[in-house]
Order: structure tokens, then sequence, then C-alpha cells
């Protein structure tokens, strides 16, 4: 017997909201058919029309809401929805935190694993707080537009405004592609692979207010290019710091592999936690600096060194977390695959007058196999990967070291939840609530940490 569905394309369905995905959509249930829908709370009874039916689901978009959640706040803008910059701007601030703390406990007890998860760190703006902007820039309509993708496309929306960027960073794009207009530089065109400025990258310092901007290019020239860093300086004199990145290839990865110092310095400076850290173009570096303060403030806090410890940090970056334990512990070691971020760690640390902190560029898996072959043993041992979380060669590399204690920030909390079930079978478990921190304000992504004890 084929399972009929109980839905149909473009009709329209009164119903109730029940849950919300970890992606941040409302969940409806006809007939127990789940039903996908943007913009809808708990809750909240709806009337929606089916854009798409898969076997399993589908997809609605909300019509008309009959009966509003508490928690539902006015969009201030429906671009921001679009195109995934906000997902959940409509849900309270302090709801948004509550979903967050509520997607771990989720994960956990899908495993049954009986941990606490704590309050959400939240902010006291939760708006306007990237350091970091990367903008498409296309031609619409004739004219050079910066702005940002419509969700699961390649349609720019126009946009000045991005909710949560430093003002000052929405300011410089603005400034930048005004300037591009005046000089008559193309745009990228995907279909032809054809066109000059792919898209405009902005930083600035959160407190040394330093700002880099990146053209990234598709050809190695750049028409007016004397023109264009004359009036970009002129216009913006935080700007210490005009890169070119050539990204000649058709492709969806955002920057090419050279990058050419067009003006000023090859780095902008920051600080974080008291510690001057160099960033360069490519450097990975935390996008909301008050919050990555908190985070690795209590990860290191949550590591409880003395002065005898040593410390291995995996995927160190530009050793943000090695250098703020470095300056209580020992001795640290840091691995990193990205040879550049490996530079840029060393220099930081000769930035700062720390000389405990060894950094190594390879795959954190292999390195942390070298070292457990070598004998190192550390007392406590931190790890912030990406998304996919820890390789289970790398887990058992560290229980074989047998530290006290393991500190990971995590932004995955299904991978997060797998991995603690790995530590947890080989003798080491989480003794104290995870604490969840809000890094993206506006957006469904959860960064959180957690401590493992290997048990006596």
């Amino acid at each position: 017997m084929k399972k009929s569905v109980p839905v149909e394309k473009n009709q329209n369905y009164d119903v109730d909201i029940s849950d919300l995905t970890y992606q941040g959509l409302g969940v409806a249930k006809i007939d127990d058919f789940p039903i996908f829908i943007e913009n809808a709370l708990p809750t909240e009874n709806v009337t929606m029309k089916v854009i798409k039916v898969k076997k399993n689901f589908a997809f609605g978009r909300v019509v008309k809401i009959n009966k509003k959640s508490k928690d539902r706040v006015e969009l201030v803008d429906k671009a921001y929805t679009q195109t995934g910059i906000a997902p959940l701007q409509h849900l309270k601030y302090d709801a948004q935190l509550k979903f967050k703390q509520h997607q771990i406990e989720v994960d956990f007890s899908k495993m049954k694993l009986d941990v606490k998860v704590d309050p959400t760190i939240g902010m006291d703006d939760p708006t306007h707080y990237r350091n970091k902007a990367q903008i498409p820039v296309r031609m619409i309509n004739g004219k050079l537009q910066t702005g940002f993708y419509r969700k699961h496309s390649h349609d720019l929306v126009p946009i000045e405004d991005f909710y949560i960027q430093d003002p000052k960073i929405d300011e410089a794009i603005v400034v930048v592609r005004d300037i591009l207009r005046k000089f008559r530089v193309q745009p990228y065109d995907e279909e032809s692979n054809k066109g000059v400025v792919r898209n405009i990258m902005v930083r600035r310092g959160h407190y040394s207010h330093e700002m880099m901007i990146v053209l990234i290019t598709r050809t190695e020239k750049l028409p007016s290019s004397g023109e264009i860093i004359a009036e970009i300086t002129k216009s913006l004199p935080e700007v210490k710091s005009i890169v070119q990145n050539v990204n000649p290839q058709k492709t969806n990865a955002l920057m090419g592999k050279k990058n050419k110092v067009l003006a000023g310095k090859s780095t902008i400076e920051d600080t974080l936690l008291g510690l001057k850290f160099n960033i360069s173009a490519s450097s990975f570096y935390q996008v909301n600096p008050v919050q990555t303060e908190k985070l690795y403030d209590l990860a290191t806090k949550k590591a409880d060194l003395s002065a005898d410890d040593v410390v291995i940090d995996a995927y160190c970056g530009i050793g943000t977390i090695s250098l703020s334990m470095a300056r209580i512990a020992k001795q640290v070691y840091g691995v990193e695959i990205v040879p550049e971020a490996v530079e840029d760690a060393k220099k930081n640390a000769k930035l700062n007058d720390l000389t405990n902190v060894h950094f190594v560029a390879a795959k954190a898996e292999d390195q942390m196999a070298k070292w457990q072959e070598d004998g190192l043993k550390p007392d406590v041992i931190s790890v912030d990967p990406p998304r996919k979380g820890l390789d289970a060669s790398l887990i058992d590399s560290v229980v074989k070291m047998q530290p006290k204690r393991v500190v990971y920030v995590s932004c995955n909390p299904a991978t997060l939840v797998r991995d603690v079930k790995l530590f947890s079978d080989q003798g080491y478990e989480v003794n104290q609530p995870i604490q969840p921190v809000d890094q993206f304000p506006q957006t469904v992504h959860v960064e959180s940490i957690t401590v493992l004890e290997r048990q006596k």
C-alpha cells in the first residue's frame, strides 16, 4: 500500500505550530505528516500555503497568522529572512536564547545522555555585532549592486543595512560600492565567468577600530586601481589595509590563494581578552568579539589551569585560545591545519611576549597521534573543531594521553553529542552543566562549552 500524502502543493491549510526545528522553521502536522514553515512559531495557528511536497514531509509558507505567539516580534525587514541573514528575527531575543539551550537539551536526550544545560549567555544588544562582512557584488538592471543572496539561490537582494554587522562596516561597503560605480568597474557575472569584482570583504577591529578592505577579483588587473585606492583612503580614515585577493576560478569558494597588498599593512590589529592579534585577509577570527571574549574567558576558567599544567589546543586557528591559556599554564601546544593561521599564531605569540607556546601546522588527528606516540602528557586538552566535530581517531589519541579534563568548544550540538558519547564510552564524563554562548544572535547557530573529566 502506497502511503498517501495528506497535503497538496499550492493548497492552503490552517495549522497549529507545535515546535521549532534546529533551522528555525515552525513544525505543523496534518495526520502526523510534518510540514516545515518559515516565519512560524510554536503556539501559533497559521494559514499556510504548501510550496513543496516530498515523500515524508512538506514545506509551507505563511499566508496569514491567525493566532500569534507571545514570543513573536515584528520583522525588522523581510529581506533578512529571505536571505538567511537573520532567520530568527521574528523571535524575541530571550526566546532565541531559550531555543538554543533547548536545542542542546533535545540532542542530548535523543542520545539518552543525562546532562544539564545552563541558560544561554546572551548579548545586551543582539544586533550589529559582526566584525567581518563578505558581500557579493553583482550587476542588477545595469547597475553595480551589493547585498546578499536570496536563500538557496544566486539572486542578489540589494541591502545597505545588514542588521547584524558593525554599522561602520555597512557604511564602508556602501562607500566602496559607490567608488566602484564611479570608475565603472565591472561586477562579476557567474554565468559567463566574466567581470572583475566578485566580493567586497571588510574587517574592523572592535577595540582598535582599524579597518581592512579586501577586493576579491576574478582578474589580476584591477582597472583604475590607483584612483580607487586614493578614494577609499580619503573617504574611510579607519582603513589601514587595502588588499586585493585574486580568485580566477569558476567556484563558490569565496577567496583565491593570492593576496596583494594595494595600500597600507597586510594585517590589522585587534585585542581579545587583553591580548593583541594581527588579523590578515585570510585569517579565521571569531566574528562576534563581545561574545568571543565571554566564550574564551569561560573556556579558560573551565580548564581550571594551574601554573604547572601542560595544555594542547587542537584546532588552534591564529592562537586565540592557546594564548589566553598560555598566560596561566606552563606550556601550550597548538595544532591547526591552515599553515597561514599557524604563521599568524606564531607572530601573535611574539606580539604578546609569550614564549611558552608551540604551534604546528598539521591535521589535528594526525598531530595528536604523533604527540601521543612521542609521550606528551597534557593535563588539559582544548578542542574547538569545525561543524563536523571530532575525528574518532582524535578522540582515541586524547583518551590515550589521559588528560585530567577536556574542554570542548562546539559550534554544532549534533556532533558535540556524538563526540561526548564516544568520550563517555572511554571513561570521560560530563560532570558540570554545558554552557551555551550566543555567538550569532538572530541566527540558529549554537555555540557551547562542555567539560569532560577523566573518571577515577
